[in-house]
């Protein structure tokens, strides 16, 4: 027996060559994989730039929303919440509906927004957005 050689010891080492290799394929295999949710927008047809139209003014109901959020229906004011139902009967008696929605230049967006799903909600297809003053 030789007692004279000391054990050689042994030093504990990862791998680390293949380290990118491995990063990148699991990468890739993420990006592969997980679908991006995106925001689909309004979906609003709009007519051609200075396309006009004459309409009747018994076809016309006009809705405007000032600076307060607060909304006008026909010179009435209503409850955001109370749109969807006037318009669907309003719809019921006059198919060929146009609202005319028109807000002030300080309207909040999120409220814009409440009037434009409530209209869709009613069923009104034919919306037309004035341009504020």
């Amino acid at each position: 027996m030789l007692l004279g050689k000391r054990k050689r010891e042994r030093s504990a080492e990862i791998p680390t060559a293949s380290l990118a290799d491995i990063s990148f394929l699991i990468l890739t295999f993420f990006l592969l994989t997980t679908t991006i949710n995106i925001d689909k927008g309004l979906g609003l047809t709009l007519p051609a730039k200075g396309e006009q139209k004459k309409v009747r003014k018994e076809n016309v109901t006009n809705l405007l929303i000032n600076a307060r959020g607060q909304v006008l229906l026909d010179g009435q004011m209503v409850d955001i919440s109370q749109i969807k139902q006037i318009i669907r009967d309003k719809l019921a008696e006059r198919p060929q509906l146009i609202v005319s929605v028109k807000t002030d230049r300080n309207t909040k967006y999120d409220v814009y927004i409440k009037v434009l799903d409530q209209l869709k909600q009613a069923g009104a297809t034919r919306i037309s957005i004035a341009e504020p003053e």
